[in-house]
């Protein structure tokens, strides 16, 4: 029985990432959730809890569309779940990657408008009926050569500095929005 409700958590979760539904990440996640993944998304999905996943979905999103995880095998042991899936979707906007310690945009992957469809495993722990945490192991390579990422065509390496630059500029200005507000909220 706690096998089966373990690998319901793990599909229930890619549906959840895959359909962006927002409402159902607090009952899913533990308060204290953690994506190991995180580390090159942006600083708000580095956080733990629901929120992290929250900010991981919206920065998913941004760039992919049309995403759904076709499962091939799930093994369950004790707490822990492996699911080996196949994730499909299409490049919508621009992949940014912050894989700064600081969260800063390390490089931007422009729209080519291109479909891929790539291999995946998902780790979970279990706790309380939630997920736990989350790691994965990606075929990026496998990606960036479907979006035509790889190999880098000039025009491309162009288009993705001029990404780049919009994208720290629009951190930036974020950054200092930010600020403001914290400094209006402080008491005098």
């Amino acid at each position: 029985m706690i096998q089966n409700q373990h690998e319901q958590l793990a599909r229930e979760d890619l549906n959840i990432v895959a359909t962006a539904d927002y409402d159902a990440v607090d009952a899913h996640v533990t308060t204290d959730f953690f994506n190991h993944r995180s580390a090159d998304e942006p600083m708000e999905a580095r956080q733990r809890g629901p929120e992290g996943l929250k900010a991981t979905m919206r920065w998913l999103h941004r760039a992919f569309t049309d995403m759904r995880f076709e499962f091939h095998e799930v093994i369950v042991d004790g707490d822990r779940v492996a699911a080996r899936v196949t994730m499909h979707g299409r490049q919508h906007g621009p992949f940014v990657v912050h894989d700064s310690p600081d969260g800063d945009v390390t490089d931007v992957f422009p729209s080519r408008d291109r479909s891929f469809a790539v291999n995946q495993t998902h780790w979970y722990r279990i706790a309380d009926g939630a997920v736990a945490e989350h790691d994965a192991v990606r075929d990026d390579l496998g990606m960036a050569k479907q979006l035509g990422w790889l190999p880098p065509q000039p025009s491309y390496i162009v288009r993705m500095l001029i990404g780049r630059r919009r994208e720290r500029r629009a951190q930036r200005h974020s950054q200092r929005a930010d600020a403001t507000t914290r400094n209006k909220r402080k008491p005098v």
